[in-house]
């Protein structure tokens, strides 16, 4: 295709880069307004560099549960109606009278994985899997830029290369692994989103000394899992803080996740936002369920109970200064802040459950990327509808993104507690912003963030 020119036929509303919850969720809410409004229909693909759908696969350990209630699905927060809801699910593999009598409003991470391929196979023909978008930028016309209509270039399942157009691109990437400053991974040090897979390819019996990095959820429970798992091995916690702290999941702790909440934290003073994480980081960030920190407490104590040597050791207030492989052993240097001595510790496995960085939306908009303005810390300008701010009024193309919008949108820019409704509200941008007016009836170009 001669991409000067303007193709007649082909053009989706809305491209989706990535075809995670954020996205599936997406895809259900144009879907539904398609439905309802079969006069306006909205032409939408996703694509998915996966080669099927998966979601933390690796952490899928067991009886590990949601942090979130089974309402927080795809759908329910913005239309309880939906049949693409938790509850239809289960209606429809015969569970739900079961699911009811279990009592509980968390469930398995597997169920809720479960549920999640259940829609992902709803969704099919919307989304194309193993093919990678490679860049974004505006379709040309005359020799020069359309102000509405976008060219992604993808990577297709063949090994291929094709361009499709569109006038909007909604980016839901994910999140990138975090390994420390120095720290490579590799058979034997691993990230916890590899984990279930390295671990499975090891022979047990090998693995007589394991240390965990980290003190969060993912950390504390792969401890566990460990400690369960391997009867004969050392465990280690490495932990950088003095123990385990708990997750605030109390209820009026628990509202910077409503969808008010986004609200509260767009259009708040600087002061406001600063509090919401000063105060309130406890709910998500590096803490872990008190069921969770009760059993490994309860492992521990067992241990001192029994006597004789413990396999599960607790390293507080302890830093990684290096790591050096030497043959089959991983040689760790561990630094402690009690005493500010170094250790060494041989392990057979290492874990870093140290996070996962937010990827720059650059990276796929490449020189496009000057089109969109930016705050004084470097960080892109997000309206209320989650829209990139363009630094020209006549951009009618948009860009919306899926994650990456702490600074402006608050707690729930990356989680699921919030995505049925910001889908929602991402999709209602589209539809009225295509036809010619903003969400509250404003020009096409809204304020930015006070924040910026």
């Amino acid at each position: 295709m001669d991409t000067t020119e303007r193709p007649s036929q082909g053009i989706y509303d809305v491209v989706g880069i990535g075809f995670g919850p954020s996205n599936m969720s997406l895809a259900i809410a144009l879907e539904e307004h398609e439905a309802s409004s079969p006069q306006h229909p909205v032409t939408s693909h996703f694509f998915e560099r996966q080669p099927a759908f998966g979601w933390h696969r690796n952490m899928l350990l067991p009886s590990t549960t949601m942090q979130i209630s089974f309402l927080k699905d795809l759908a329910t927060f913005r239309n309880p109606t939906s049949r693409y809801g938790f509850i239809s699910y289960l209606h429809a593999v015969d569970r739900l009278v079961q699911f009811v009598n279990n009592q509980d409003f968390f469930p398995t991470r597997q169920e809720f994985h479960q549920y999640l391929e259940w829609a992902a196979a709803l969704l099919g023909d919307k989304v194309t899997y193993g093919a990678e978008v490679t860049a974004i930028r505006p379709a040309t016309e005359d020799g020069g830029a359309a102000p509405d209509l976008l060219q992604i270039e993808v990577r297709t399942p063949d090994g291929g290369r094709s361009v499709v157009h569109a006038r909007n691109v909604v980016i839901s990437t994910g999140l990138v692994p975090r390994l420390p400053d120095g720290v490579r991974g590799d058979e034997r040090v691993w990230h916890s989103s590899q984990f279930l897979a390295r671990f499975r390819a090891q022979d047990p019996a090998g693995l007589q000394s394991v240390a965990v990095v980290g003190a969060g959820q993912s950390a504390a429970e792969i401890t566990r899992f460990l400690y369960d798992s391997l009867p004969h091995a050392q465990v280690s916690a490495v932990i950088p803080s003095y123990g385990y702290s708990v997750a605030d999941d109390t209820p009026f702790a628990n509202q910077v996740f409503d969808p008010g909440a986004v609200d509260a934290y767009y259009f708040g003073t600087e002061r406001a936002r600063d509090s919401f994480w000063r105060y309130h980081r406890n709910t998500n960030y590096s803490v872990v369920d008190a069921d969770v920190i009760r059993a490994l407490y309860q492992r521990s104590y067992d241990e001192q109970v029994r006597g004789g040597e413990p396999r599960l050791h607790f390293r507080n207030l302890t830093r990684v200064a290096d790591v050096e492989r030497s043959g089959r052993v991983t040689r760790v240097a561990l630094h402690s802040l009690l005493d500010d001595r170094t250790e060494e510790l041989a392990v057979d496995a290492l874990v870093f459950a140290t996070g996962y960085d937010g990827v720059d939306p650059a990276r796929l908009l490449g020189d496009f990327d000057r089109h969109f303005l930016r705050d004084a810390a470097g960080r892109h300008r997000v309206e209320r509808d989650y829209r990139l701010l363009t630094a020209s009024e006549s951009m009618s193309c948009g860009v919306y993104l899926q994650g990456g919008t702490e600074h402006t949108h608050g707690l729930t820019s990356s989680l699921l507690s919030n995505i049925a409704v910001r889908s929602g509200e991402i999709a209602d941008s589209i539809v009225l912003r295509r036809a010619g007016r903003d969400l509250d009836g404003a020009p096409a170009v809204r304020v930015a963030s006070p924040a910026a």
